[in-house]
């Protein structure tokens, strides 16, 4: 009896493992995209380019590298594209920083051209 529950524990468990790791290889498939389908990530595309970053992204993970490793590898060979969700990094600082700049920038000259009209 004993010998059954241990081996219904070791795959309980083993089963858990599995799922976590396939739940981090999709999380990852769904942020990268797929360079040669233009709008899809690579989870959605069968192109030979994304079958072979599926393989390379499950060898990593087999390997023990970690989410973040596998990302910033793909980003140095691919760039910032490859990835969905990119971060804040120098480059992406202006495009988020300039709309809000343009915007107050605006916003300052409206109110002076306004006190200026009333004086």
């Amino acid at each position: 009896m004993r010998k059954y529950f241990f081996i219904i524990i070791f795959f309980i468990l083993s089963s858990n493992v599995f799922s976590a790791s396939e739940e981090l290889k999709n999380k990852i498939y769904k942020n990268i995209r797929c360079i040669v389908c233009q709008g899809q990530s690579i989870y959605e595309s069968n192109s030979d380019f994304a079958i072979d970053l599926k393989k390379l992204i499950s060898k990593k993970l087999e390997n023990g590298e970690n989410e973040k490793q596998i990302y910033e590898f793909l980003i140095s060979r691919y760039g910032d594209w490859i990835v969905y969700n990119p971060g804040l990094n120098i480059n992406s600082l202006a495009l988020w920083l300039l709309p809000l700049i343009i915007f107050i920038t605006g916003g300052f000259l409206i109110f002076r051209l306004n006190s200026k009209k009333k004086k």
